[in-house]
């Protein structure tokens, strides 16, 4: 437990020192901390001190909720905000003044706007409509005017957190997406080393290879917040004021083809360390070490990683889409020479067979999907 409050620590003290170096996530999730509290305070120094408005802190709750990941959502977050804060509170204030019974209303009130909540409309902010209709049902005074108050002091602090949003240091997440193509490029490469490397060696059983399919299985989450990443970097710019400075460096055509190759290699990879797993049993793996097959495998896999590092740090830039193609070329003459070291006819051993076989289906397919990427024209990008 100490030791894993000290890595906590530690971290936290890695990412502080990287967001005073320079530009990182860290420091941007710091100015968007700042920018949310500078939004409520100056929401409520405007309707609460200045103005002196009855229910003053509408505004900078609102405001602090909508300094958002990216203007655009913040202004979609808006609409469906305070569309749920009105329904809520109009529902609720109509209802207390026709029937002048709080706890009568309550039960009816609060089912009714729960299911409003779920309104595909309003999206994650649909919530918001059984906090407004809380707001009016536990006030001691209640009033169309005071109702009005409250949806007009939410609408103000709505535009403080947009304006704050895009005028203060507008979110841009180019850097999360060419850091998650990087890492997932990384994690591809690192999983197709790790076999190759016991492989070569003799030293790999069940929990070697139970690690590397977690592993792969974790990197399709890691390929999905790529994507993930790509679509908030081209959203980022939408109502952003540095749009112009910043649209030459918007994810392109050579980001998309990079995620693409690392979703198939994704896809392959959990296939070919379930097979790894699956032969894996303390008797198979004595018998598959002293083979031919499966050192030429982990020739293949040492290949197949370093293609895709190369890959991934090109970005099919023109200066190293030769390195590319000889880097294939060795993978596909690495994938041709297994067929050569598949053992005699396996008869006896059908389970044996098919492990083989399975083994070297997903190499012909990884390397099919790798080598057609290293093909293509360059898109002159860097990931």
């Amino acid at each position: 437990m100490t030791r894993t409050a000290g890595a906590r620590w530690s971290g936290a003290a890695e990412g502080v020192r990287r967001a005073w170096r320079g530009p990182c996530r860290e420091r941007d999730l710091a100015a968007q901390a700042l920018k949310a509290a500078f939004a409520a305070w100056l929401s409520w120094a405007v309707v609460g001190w200045w103005l002196q408005a009855p229910m003053a802190y509408m505004a900078p709750w609102v405001a602090i909720l909508l300094v958002e990941s990216t203007v655009y959502q913040s202004v979609a977050h808006a609409l469906q905000q305070l569309a749920a804060i009105a329904a809520g509170t109009m529902v609720a204030t109509g209802l207390i003044l026709l029937m002048h019974n709080r706890i009568g209303v309550m039960g009816l009130v609060l089912p009714l706007v729960v299911l409003l909540s779920s309104w595909s409309r309003l999206g994650r902010q649909g919530i918001y409509t059984a906090t407004g209709a809380l707001f009016v049902l536990t006030d001691t005074q209640v009033s169309l005017s005071a109702s009005g108050f409250r949806i007009a002091e939410a609408a103000f602090g709505a535009v403080v957190g947009i304006a704050v949003n895009a005028l203060i240091r507008p979110p841009v997440y180019l850097r999360d997406a060419r850091a998650s193509l990087g890492e997932a490029a990384h994690e591809t490469a690192e999983i197709l080393d790790a076999p190759a490397r016991c492989l070569l060696d003799g030293r790999w059983g069940e929990d070697e290879a139970n690690d590397w399919h977690q592993r792969a299985l974790h990197l399709k989450h890691l390929v999905a917040e790529c994507r993930s990443a790509v679509g908030w970097s081209r959203e980022s710019l939408w109502g952003n004021v540095r749009r112009r400075t910043l649209a030459q460096s918007l994810p392109g055509k050579d980001h998309e083809e990079v995620m693409v190759v690392l979703e198939y290699a994704a896809v392959h990879t959990t296939e070919l360390t379930r097979t790894l797993l699956e032969a894996a049993t303390e008797d198979r793996q004595e018998r598959w070490s002293r083979l031919p097959l499966v050192r030429g495998y982990a020739g293949f896999l040492t290949r197949a990683a370093e293609l895709v590092r190369l890959y991934a740090r090109s970005g099919f830039g023109a200066e190293r889409h030769d390195d590319l193609r000889e880097a294939a070329a060795a993978m596909r003459a690495a994938v041709d020479d297994l067929h050569g070291l598949a053992p005699d006819p396996l008869r006896d051993r059908p389970q044996e067979a098919s492990a083989y076989f399975a083994l070297l289906l997903q190499a012909q397919r990884l390397a099919g999907h790798l080598e057609s990427a290293a093909r293509q024209e360059p898109a002159g990008g860097r990931v």
